[in-house]
């Protein structure tokens, strides 16, 4: 598995001026994966009419 600091180098770092970003860039991946449990349980409160 590459390590965190090789995938830092293989991508490239953030400018310096957003690097108090760093840590929500690193959740902001996750967003669509929360939409998609959402329709699952707002289905599921409505009993997937």
């Amino acid at each position: 598995m590459i390590s965190s600091i090789h995938l830092r180098k293989l991508l490239g770092l953030l400018p310096e001026a957003y690097l108090p970003f760093d840590p929500i860039i690193d959740v902001l991946p996750i967003i669509p994966v929360l939409f998609l449990l959402l329709a699952f349980v707002w289905q599921a409160a409505v009993k997937f009419r």
